[in-house]
């Protein structure tokens, strides 16, 4: 299977360089000027993975983001000019998968979209294809999770976080043990990139009426909640 990328960033130089390591590594590209042109490409398209730029004319690439997050968890790596954590933050905690500061090296760019790619993949024959804890069911072949029943839409770092977390209900992982879980081991993520998604899990099953999917053990790490389960 070959992937469909979508690069949208304002700048054409930038925007050729990604499409060209991306195209060397063996996927197809589609580009987009701005955010207004990123909507109507993604709509066209169904891109497998979306590469975007923060700081684009007439819709910034967090807008573009929350945009496609109504109808599609499709995977979305962000660049940005700006190594500020506030950006980093929000765009991991509006449903961005990953974080690239520019300059970057097209070679990291490139392993992080394959990385995130095979995450996203649906699950694999050796695994079960649902695993439950209470109210909570995850289906790793449709990749969909639901609380009591309720949908809950979430990202494919989402998906393969909780799912480390279900895999082993008692034992409490590390930030290191998720990342390395999480992101396959190939690239370099902060600490605090696992703490925002971890918020945005929390928020999102709140939403559903879940109030504990994951427990913060302090000093150590992370693991499921009762979600629901009788203690």
């Amino acid at each position: 299977m070959v992937h469909l990328i979508l690069v949208a960033d304002d700048d054409p130089h930038i925007r050729d360089i990604i499409c060209f390591a991306l195209e060397k590594a063996g996927m197809k590209t589609a580009a987009a000027r701005d955010g207004a042109e990123a909507l109507r490409r993604f709509a066209e398209e169904a891109p497998d993975l979306v590469v975007l730029d923060i700081g684009m004319p007439e819709m910034d690439g967090l807008e573009v983001c929350r945009r496609i997050r109504k109808t599609s968890d499709a995977p979305i790596l962000f660049l940005s000019a700006r190594d500020e954590e506030i950006d980093r933050v929000i765009g991991l905690e509006i449903g961005g998968d990953d974080y690239v500061t520019k300059p970057f090296s097209p070679r990291e760019l490139v392993a992080r979209v394959h990385v995130i790619l095979k995450r996203a993949q649906t699950g694999r024959p050796h695994e079960p294809s649902s695993l439950t804890r209470g109210d909570l069911v995850l289906d790793a072949g449709a990749h969909s999770a639901t609380f009591g029943r309720r949908p809950v839409a979430l990202t494919a770092l989402e998906f393969a976080i909780v799912k480390t977390l279900l895999s082993r209900p008692n034992m409490v992982f590390s930030r290191d043990q998720i990342l390395d879980s999480a992101y396959g081991g190939l690239v370099h993520v902060a600490d605090r990139t696992i703490d925002s998604h971890v918020r945005n899990i929390r928020a999102k099953f709140a939403a559903a009426g879940c109030d504990n999917i994951v427990d913060t053990v302090h000093g150590v790490g992370f693991r499921i909640g009762h979600c629901g389960q009788t203690a």
